[in-house]
């Protein structure tokens, strides 16, 4: 049961480091049309750092937007809200992702240090 748990989980990671590498190589291509000069409709917005994606936090009234380090892919309270994101969103999602939380509780693991047991 273990095992198969960890697989499970490998394959959520798997699957959210694919959804973050396109985000990632949308930013560098909005990066490399603008010093070209060509101007596009951007799929990326302005704020979303290299290194970085973004979360909605959607158990709320009024959902909140968060910009995520990619080294919390590896912290486990976060890699939790992944799980349930999946349970209730499946692995469908378009655009920012989802995390069925409230924005209080995403807030308080992202002012965790990065690497630290929760």
């Amino acid at each position: 049961m273990i095992e198969e748990e960890g697989r499970k989980g490998i394959l959520l990671l798997k699957l959210i480091i694919k959804k973050v590498q396109t985000q990632l190589q949308l930013s560098q291509s909005r990066r490399s049309e603008q010093d070209g000069g060509r101007k596009e409709n951007i799929l990326l917005p302005e704020d979303v750092k290299e290194g970085h994606f973004a979360v909605l936090a959607v158990n709320n009234e009024k959902p909140q937007r968060f910009l995520v380090e990619l080294q919390f892919l590896s912290n486990p309270a976060f890699l939790r809200l992944l799980k349930r994101a999946e349970e209730e969103y499946g692995f469908g999602q378009k655009g920012v992702l989802a995390v069925p939380c409230q924005p209080e509780e995403l807030q308080k693991i992202l002012q965790q240090k990065i690497g630290k047991e929760c």
